[in-house]
């Protein structure tokens, strides 16, 4: 009985962050999210930095991207390789 209470309130997902890809999965609905584990970063000339793109559109700008700005992959063999980026990009896939 409380389970059906309790999923009325709450969204259950699950999230594989993987080195190439993320995927988010939402209990009843599947795989709602499979994009690239790539953030673009803009640079600040006082050593900021800001978040321009998250998965395929950062990807895109791979190679492509002004000096300021560095399209990165947060994940490396598995393990999270930038605590601060893969937490924006888990922040974007989420609100996604």
């Amino acid at each position: 009985m409380f389970d059906s209470l309790f999923g009325l309130f709450s969204t259950d997902l699950a999230i594989d962050l993987g080195t190439a890809n993320t995927l988010v999965y939402v209990r009843k609905q599947g795989i709602v999210l499979n994009e690239p584990s790539v953030v673009a970063i803009q640079k600040g000339s006082d050593n900021s930095q800001r978040v321009k793109a998250v998965g395929k559109e950062a990807k895109e700008m791979l190679g492509k991207t002004p000096g300021n700005i560095v399209a990165i992959r947060p994940m490396r063999d598995g393990v999270i390789a930038n605590f601060s980026i893969t937490q924006a990009m888990l922040e974007y896939f989420i609100k996604k």
